[in-house]
């Protein structure tokens, strides 16, 4: 390597960061302003309508009311969470599982497959009554409906990963004498990330949905409810700031869960992966 081109590699990587960094910051601030734009549309709508707090809020009294109810928020917020969490982590161990039993024959898949569609498509509405008469608990019957509606998107992906792996690498690992179970660690799970990565993301939204129309369906009360619940208290007791504030901390923990599952995504794929490579074009 030429002295120049020495030179010129320090100033090449100082650019590079210098880009990666302006365009992270870019990606931030933009969304952050959409959002403080909506937000200062709203307050000044509200302001110059003269409409009323008990049927449209302004944003300051749905901060005031996060504040004030924050005692009563917060305990229904964790329960949510928890619940949201664990349907989540049951989702992907199931979802993983019953994908790996189906993909090893195609007699398994044709028997067992349509059982796993039936209960997608199944409204969770529909089927949580019974839920709710044959689980122990009310917690548990809302951890069930959670964990049959994230299921089948993590499932779903999951097989089509198991399945879409290149055809000369299988023959290959044949070729080699490599054994079923060797095959699947060294093969087909590395070639599906990409597809669970998917799965994972679209699990993590409907898990917390499942968990909220679990929980509207339920009808739970008490000490031991979600954010559902206070939603509901909240419409019935004609206290709309509360409303907006509960609605408010539902969306902060999508928006959480969407950002951890799809930093675990770009963490597992941004180095090899086609879909998180930076593109020069």
């Amino acid at each position: 390597m030429s002295e120049t081109q020495e030179a010129a590699l320090p100033q090449a990587k100082e650019k590079s960061f210098l880009e990666r960094r302006g365009e992270l910051i870019l990606r931030t601030l933009v969304p952050i302003g959409v959002v403080a734009v909506l937000v200062l549309v709203w307050y000044v709508g509200v302001k110059v309508s003269g409409v009323p707090p008990y049927i449209l809020p302004g944003p300051a009294a749905v901060v005031a009311s996060l504040f004030n109810d924050w005692g009563t928020l917060a305990p229904a917020f964790w329960v949510t969470t928890k619940i949201t969490m664990a349907s989540l982590a049951l989702a992907l161990a199931g979802g993983v599982g019953i994908a790996i039993f189906l993909v090893q024959s195609r007699w398994i898949e044709i028997a067992f497959y349509p059982i796993t569609v039936i209960l997608q498509v199944t409204p969770i509405v529909a089927i949580a009554p019974l839920i709710l008469i044959y689980a122990p608990s009310t917690q548990v019957a809302l951890l069930i409906c959670a964990f049959l509606v994230a299921f089948f998107p993590i499932l779903s992906n999951m097989v089509q990963g198991l399945k879409s792996v290149d055809h000369n690498l299988l023959n290959l690992f044949d070729l080699y004498g490599a054994s079923r179970w060797q095959t699947l660690l060294y093969l087909k799970l590395p070639a599906s990330l990409p597809y669970f990565m998917t799965g994972l993301r679209i699990g993590g939204g409907l898990a917390l949905i499942a968990a909220v129309v679990a929980e509207f369906a339920a009808g739970s009360a008490g000490a031991g409810s979600g954010l559902a619940f206070r939603l509901l208290e909240s419409q019935y007791r004609m206290n709309i700031p509360r409303l907006f504030a509960a609605l408010l901390l539902l969306s902060c923990l999508g928006v959480a869960i969407f950002a951890i599952t799809s930093f675990i995504s770009w963490l597992s794929l941004h180095r090899w992966h086609e879909s998180s490579l930076k593109r020069e074009n």
